[in-house]
């Protein structure tokens, strides 16, 4: 019979098992391989690890689709409907999340399933022997490469939570491990495992046939950015977690293979044609043009109606919500607007919607199965981040002089020119604001700017920040309901419940 991947996880969904009856545990499914029999070879490792993969496509991990967490949260996205879906996704950007909302709690629980495949895997690897030595240490690597961005997602929404390193199989393994544990715990893990990854032969960058997989660039990339998270968020060690992110980021840096951004024109980024040779791209989710499961949905998606730039899918909506505030943020001429964004004159749409996601092939058909590759991570946000570091250990200089390369590949005045532009003076009057701005129009609808604005201010800066903003640019969604709460999601309800003591809600949700 042959094995279905899918099946081998039936065992230890970790926490979202908390929240079901425990009888949930004795029930069988008749077609599924239990785990202790199915990693016997060496390509059962490797179908794990893809399915671990493949756990990443989810609009309720990091897939294209999972905006609501990320941009729909931030001032770039959103959307001026509070009646659809019970008006659920509307609290993201409304600042009036609820611990009940069912998409967070989809949200939370995906990450921690995705984050199950990844303990099961490292569990059962040693049953097996490979004759490829090297192939071990990789898929290890790539495991707990996953597992480290599942809980980097997780300690930068919700702060401390339950972190779990194996598989949990029955209720009493459950309840043991229902308690969060502080967000420096978590981040030590991420970095463990990262750095675990450096150990192996895994590529510095994946070529063609490996698009999709994990690399020692993506491992550096992703190590100085934990790093630099950290180095904002946690009290203590500022100074030493700021040089590991310099140190980790400029390894990421030295394994590029070009010379300047500036080779790399901005729309070849996100040219589908050119995706495979995309020097840029760090970290990919793969899609396959035409294929209606494994195709991209998002130029589809975000296409308006009356409108053909994106996708040959006929639109009969307005596409995704973009915030009049992101679109006067834009400098004039500076040519990633042009092709991020643009204006849909139908009658029902009058307004901006996203263009920066394209298939308009023949072979995407009129159903709109794409073929652009989710980016994670590429190199002008390794680049921004070094700008970022060296700001904050105060080499400005160096700093600038990573920020113009960004600059330069948009056709936009160098850093010392700018500030002698007097709107652009008034709106970034200082570098960290200067770099702030650079990523958001640079990476605007990556699911990047939450995580920018998160690091970048404390709790009542960022109350602060959001308030200042004219609310007739932002949408129906009110930006008075901003509190110093909004740092973090709410813990979901039925999790709480669990425990409400080791369980404990964040802070104003309760």
């Amino acid at each position: 019979m042959k094995k279905n991947i899918y099946n081998v996880f039936a065992l230890g969904i970790v926490l979202s098992l908390g929240a079901c009856k425990k009888d949930f545990l004795n029930q069988r499914n008749p077609n599924a391989v239990a785990v202790e029999n199915y990693f016997n070879t060496e390509n059962d490792v490797l179908l794990a690890v893809n399915g671990a993969y493949q756990s990443l496509r989810s609009s309720n991990t990091v897939g294209e689709n999972s905006g609501l967490f990320t941009d729909e949260r931030s001032d770039d996205a959103g959307r001026n409907d509070n009646q659809s879906n019970a008006g659920e996704p509307f609290q993201f950007n409304d600042f009036s999340l609820l611990p009940s909302n069912s998409y967070l709690k989809s949200h939370w629980l995906a990450l921690y399933q995705s984050i199950t495949r990844c303990n099961v895997i490292l569990a059962n690897i040693d049953k097996v022997t490979f004759t490829i030595a090297a192939n071990k240490a990789n898929y290890t690597a790539e495991a707990k490469f996953i597992r480290a961005l599942m809980y980097f997602e997780l300690v930068r929404k919700w702060g401390a939570v339950p972190m779990v390193t194996k598989p949990l199989n029955t209720p009493d393994e459950v309840s043991k491990n229902t308690f969060r544990v502080p967000e420096a715990e978590v981040y030590n893990q991420i970095v463990a495992d990262l750095k675990d990854g450096l150990n192996s032969t895994l590529p510095n960058l994946q070529a063609a046939s490996g698009i999709g997989r994990t690399s020692k660039a993506a491992i550096n990339a992703y190590l100085g950015k934990a790093y630099l998270t950290m180095a904002s968020t946690l009290p203590n060690n500022k100074q030493e977690n700021l040089a590991n992110a310099n140190t980790y980021l400029l390894a990421a840096y030295n394994m590029k293979t070009f010379g300047e951004l500036s080779e790399i024109p901005y729309p070849d980024v996100f040219d589908v044609a050119k995706k495979t040779t995309n020097k840029e791209s760090i970290f990919v989710i793969a899609n396959k043009q035409g294929d209606i499961t494994y195709s991209s949905s998002i130029a589809a998606n975000n296409q308006a109606k009356g409108e053909t730039i994106n996708s040959l899918k006929v639109s009969t909506g307005s596409g995704a919500n973009v915030k009049l505030d992101l679109i006067n943020e834009y400098e004039v001429a500076d040519l990633r607007k042009d092709y991020s964004v643009k204006y849909a004159n139908d009658p029902i749409v009058k307004d901006w919607f996203i263009t920066k996601f394209r298939d308009a092939s023949a072979n995407a058909t009129n159903n709109g199965y794409g073929g652009n590759d989710w980016i994670l991570m590429r190199y002008a946000d390794v680049i921004l981040m070094l700008a970022e570091v060296n700001m904050l250990q105060g080499n400005n200089a160096t700093a600038i002089q990573y920020l113009d390369k960004v600059r330069t590949r948009a056709a936009m005045p160098a850093y010392a020119v700018s500030t002698l532009n007097p709107d652009y003076a008034t709106k970034f009057p200082t570098l960290k604001l200067a770099i702030l701005h650079e990523r958001r129009v640079e990476f605007a609808f990556e699911h990047q700017r939450w995580f920018d604005l998160i690091r970048n201010f404390t709790e009542a800066e960022l109350v602060t920040y959001l308030k200042a903003k004219p609310q007739a640019s932002y949408g129906i969604a009110k930006l008075t309901n901003v509190t110093l709460k909004d740092r973090y999601y709410p813990i979901p309800f039925d999790e709480v419940k669990l425990d409400p003591v080791k369980m404990y809600q964040n802070p104003g949700y309760n």
